[in-house]
């Protein structure tokens, strides 16, 4: 099953810490990845415990990461959008694109992310219950 935007925008506003920022007062390039994780967390929190169920586990397979421009210490929170792109038998992808304070795209995400059996460690078939969430907000 492939489409564009299965399921609603989720906006989630993540601090800045510190730690974020290169010594020439930008957010580094590697914090990029964190803020989207945190974000994609949230994300997954909000939407999968809307409907009652835990976080299914997923690995992350594949991230891509387009850097459109530099974010400065004049943003406290990033403002991240996360949607589902894509969903295929085993795995989802997800967009998420990262806005500084005053609303310029920063950086886009793109993570593929693969359902595990968490004791076998091995992919697994998405259920119909997870299908459910990442559909949300989808007209067919």
């Amino acid at each position: 099953m492939s489409s564009s935007d299965y399921a609603t925008v989720h906006e989630s506003l993540i601090p800045l810490r510190w730690g974020d920022f290169d010594r020439y007062g930008h957010v580094n390039n590697a914090a990029y990845i964190e803020l989207a994780q945190e974000a994609r967390l949230r994300w997954a929190h909000d939407e999968f415990g809307a409907e009652g169920y835990d976080i299914p586990p997923v690995f992350v397979r594949k991230i891509e990461v387009d850097y459109l421009r530099p974010m400065m210490p004049s943003t406290d929170n990033v403002r991240v959008e996360t949607v589902v792109t894509d969903i295929g038998r085993s795995s989802f992808t997800t967009r998420q694109t990262l806005h500084d304070a005053e609303g310029h795209v920063c950086a886009t995400v793109h993570t593929v992310q693969v359902a595990i059996d968490l004791p076998t460690s091995r992919p697994r078939q998405i259920t119909e219950k997870e299908m459910k969430v990442l559909t949300r907000g989808h007209s067919s």
